[in-house]
């Protein structure tokens, strides 16, 4: 197994798994897209990212770690972008993050949600089938919200999966396909179920963290749109990413191919808790949150059991609650001074 050495202000990698292997990552733009492009990096890694929009404000783009990879412009949507990607730059490992990722956005628009998560995971799954002579590992990043709503909770692996809402069956169908392709083509490729992560880089400002930390910068009370107590794990962004990386390590186990594992923090909380943290870390308790409760399309109680991943990957997160808000808080504040000028 690989070994890293870490520290809380950053990681520090010394692994010759990843030094010149050649990794295509699809939602290279997205929060966790970002941090795992920066983690191939560091380790050696010849990184491709597939790039449907070049936002300047995305953390990829800002830290210019972009020109360090080979960025392929393209959709999901559209299998010859993919099918190229993967045939010219002889791409070995796969890490298709990429997706439409927000709960309401789907709600109101699920055809196009439908498009790039069903669609562009069928057709990223195929052009990897028809190149088994190079790709030899793909992670998919598939969401606790595939189980949909369960009668028992934690999550495991084993459970059904059973999204109702547009979203949740975007990521079902997803996590389903990705077996599919395990079980008829012996296509190796593992899934990854996390929990909501957050971290910086988030540009998504309906999600709670970002949105929250970007109110109480601007002295505003933060917006709660469900009514505070539902339910979930929060996950740190780097832990994530780290989880991606040593899942595609693994790959090769029988114990892992062609396997689901649960990542997350098993520490689940409401969302008013959530907040409250926040507001401590950055001494706004003065400013009450703004309860809605408008929020649809949202199940009440999500949280993973993450014993597999612990048991088989020997995986954990590294990073506390407290820790992984207050480097995501430091973050914003950087980012949101900069983008006032």
């Amino acid at each position: 197994m690989a070994q890293r050495s870490r520290t809380l202000e950053g990681v520090v990698v010394e692994n010759s798994f990843w030094q010149g292997r050649r990794v295509f990552v699809t939602g290279a733009t997205g929060m966790v897209g970002t941090w795992l492009v920066k983690e191939l990096l560091a380790t050696g890694a010849f990184v491709v990212t597939l790039i449907r929009d070049a936002d300047p404000q995305s953390e990829l783009f800002r830290s210019e770690d972009y020109r360090r990879t080979t960025a392929v412009y393209g959709r999901l949507e559209d299998f010859a972008t993919l099918e190229r990607a993967i045939n010219e730059q002889e791409i070995d490992t796969v890490f298709h993050l990429g997706a439409q990722p927000i709960v309401g956005v789907a709600h109101r628009s699920p055809l196009p949600t439908f498009e790039a998560n069903i669609r562009g995971s069928y057709n990223l799954l195929e052009a990897c089938r028809i190149h088994p002579d190079l790709v030899k590992r793909i992670v998919i990043a598939s969401s606790d919200k595939a189980y949909g709503t369960q009668p028992v909770l934690p999550y495991t692996e084993d459970m059904p999966l059973q999204g109702q809402h547009p979203y949740e069956v975007s990521k079902s169908c997803t996590d389903l396909l990705a077996q599919t392709y395990y079980h008829t083509y012996q296509l190796p490729v593992a899934i990854a179920r996390c929990g909501n992560i957050y971290g910086g880089g988030d540009l998504n400002w309906s999600r709670i963290v970002p949105g929250t930390i970007r109110a109480l910068l601007r002295g505003e009370r933060p917006v709660i749109r469900s009514d505070g107590t539902f339910v979930r794990d929060y996950v740190y962004v780097k832990d994530i990413a780290q989880a991606y990386m040593t899942l595609a390590e693994q790959i090769a186990k029988p114990a892992v191919m062609g396997q689901s594992f649960n990542f997350g923090p098993e520490s689940p909380l409401n969302v008013l808790e959530l907040v409250d943290h926040l507001r401590q870390i950055m001494d706004c308790n003065h400013l009450e949150p703004d309860i809605q409760n408008t929020a649809q399309g949202e199940i009440k109680s999500q949280y993973l059991d993450t014993t597999k991943a612990h048991s088989i990957l020997n995986w954990k997160p590294h990073y506390s609650l407290v820790d992984g808000l207050a480097e995501t808080v430091a973050w914003y504040r950087e980012f949101l001074a900069y983008d006032a000028g």
